[in-house]
């Protein structure tokens, strides 16, 4: 991969990873509204929904960001919006009209994560190690 390839995907991952890390102020922030939340929409361990849950994203931001192990990063990332998608955004359960098409839009923002953070993984895990700009090698590689 090119130095300019490299410059253009380590800039989409920092854009990226600034979600994260607000995401992951935000649960560490508010950890007792994030259980709440978590209980009332039947969480199944609401406990790990504010803090655990900010670690998590703050660790996948990092490795995102610097390129630590960037292929992981990614399934951190496919793996937090799936469970995030089904239980707190399942627009199908709501009745409101307009809560239920915010539930929608933040339903599909969470599919589309999906893909990124498969996508990540699929391009670090295949040519991570030809990429420019990363601290260290993938830790998959096919």
């Amino acid at each position: 991969m090119s130095d300019t390839a490299g410059g253009v995907l380590l800039a989409g991952r920092i854009v990226l990873s600034l979600f994260l890390y607000f995401s992951a102020f935000g649960h560490v922030s508010r950890d007792a509204q994030m259980r709440g939340y978590a209980q009332s929409a039947g969480f199944p361990a609401p406990i790990l929904a504010g803090i655990p849950a900010g670690l998590w994203l703050l660790a996948t931001a990092v490795s995102l960001s610097f390129g630590i192990w960037t292929d992981l990063g990614g399934l951190m990332l496919a793996a937090w919006v799936i469970p995030t998608a089904v239980w707190f955004h399942a627009f199908w359960k709501v009745e409101d009209p307009m809560q239920r098409q915010t539930q929608m839009q933040l339903f599909f923002r969470n599919l589309t994560l999906l893909g990124v953070g498969i996508s990540l993984f699929a391009i670090f895990a295949g040519v991570g190690h030809a990429v420019p700009f990363t601290v260290t090698d993938p830790l998959f590689s096919f």
